[in-house]
């Protein structure tokens, strides 16, 4: 293998080793930390987060991005929530919830894919737009007394698999398939690597930037609704944050904000990296303050590795194409050399 290779190799699952090395670190101050239980503990903990975290990963490798999916996740709830309270029927308050999630994504999908506004600037802007309804509806209250049925899908158990890990896993089965067996896949990424391109391949840019929105905002209201189940309870701010720490797990896992590439695999391990970070911070006492100064500075750290990893990889990548050029040349001149008449 190249040294080329190698730093390629490398740049791209950097994330790799520095889970493993922080899960021994994080094992050998204390030894719980690396038991089943623990384990378990910290797949239910970021399931929500990675649920929310894959379709992310799908608009960032389209070359934008989703602000508001936190938003649109406590906005979900809350109207799932009342619908609950309302009807008492489980599957209508569900439905009323990832209602709204398709809505806002559509919203979002539109603005960006056919009306062509800044990403950032819409998603930011409904970010705000879904948090103010969300207190708005509720008044700043937590909504209690849900239906038991409801409740129950927080503790619910397929055999020995806790719910939420089971919808996780399936949630990465499908967007690994999508993005490597489908067209569906391989849209996504040429509309992120260049849209003019794309365009005159044949891919209907607008739609599969707009279909991806919707996704996620249905995806985003799933979330929401799954923690509330957790939590036994509606809040207006059960989502507050996960869209920051849904960038910091697509950022890790190598997906570059210029978009037109990504493994879902890289997301993985990025999502498994900030739930150890959190879980391992627990173990060790650190107070919740400086875990949130910490979880920050992953945010930087991610950034940072993103220009990096692409910096890293571009240089590969040029210096590969160099000798080529090099080789090409060497071998056109030994023609010259032995060709006849000369």
């Amino acid at each position: 293998m190249s040294i080329e290779k190698i730093k390629i190799v490398l740049a791209r699952n950097g994330v790799f080793g520095a889970l493993i090395l922080m899960a021994l670190i994080f094992g050998a101050i204390n030894p719980r930390f690396l038991s089943f239980n623990n384990g378990s503990t910290i797949l239910q903990q970021i399931a929500e987060l990675g649920i929310i975290s894959l379709p992310v990963a799908f608009v960032v490798m389209m070359g934008c991005a989703d602000l508001s999916v936190g938003a649109i996740a406590s906005c979900s709830a809350v109207i799932a929530g009342y619908a609950l309270l309302g009807s008492h029927n489980v599957i209508i308050g569900m439905l009323a919830g990832l209602a709204f999630g398709v809505l806002a994504g559509a919203i979002n999908g539109f603005l960006v894919a056919y009306l062509r506004l800044n990403t950032f600037v819409v998603t930011l802007g409904f970010l705000n737009v879904w948090n103010g309804l969300a207190f708005l509806l509720s008044g700043g209250k937590t909504l209690t007394g849900l239906p038991a049925g409801f409740t129950r899908l927080g503790t619910f158990f397929i055999g020995f698999v806790p719910l939420q890990i089971a919808v996780l896993i399936v949630a990465v089965a499908a967007a690994w398939y999508i993005l490597n067996h489908t067209a569906k896949g391989k849209q996504i990424l040429a509309v992120g690597g260049n849209n003019r391109a794309a365009h005159l391949m044949g891919v209907r840019v607008e739609a599969t930037k707009f279909r991806v929105f919707v996704v996620t905002g249905a995806l985003s209201a799933l979330a929401g609704m799954m923690l509330s189940a957790k939590l036994a309870a509606v809040s207006p701010s059960v989502g507050n944050g996960m869209e920051l720490t849904a960038l910091i797990v697509v950022l890790l896992g190598g997906i570059a904000f210029e978009g037109g590439t990504g493994r879902i695999s890289g997301v993985v391990a990025g999502l498994l990296f900030v739930g150890v970070l959190r879980n391992g911070l627990v173990i060790l006492g650190v107070s919740a303050y400086l875990q949130t100064i910490l979880v920050g500075l992953t945010l930087v750290v991610a950034v940072a590795l993103d220009k990096s990893i692409q910096r890293i990889i571009r240089s590969a990548w040029q210096s590969r194409a160099r000798k080529l050029v090099q080789q090409d040349s060497a071998g056109a001149r030994s023609l010259e050399l032995v060709s006849p008449g000369k």
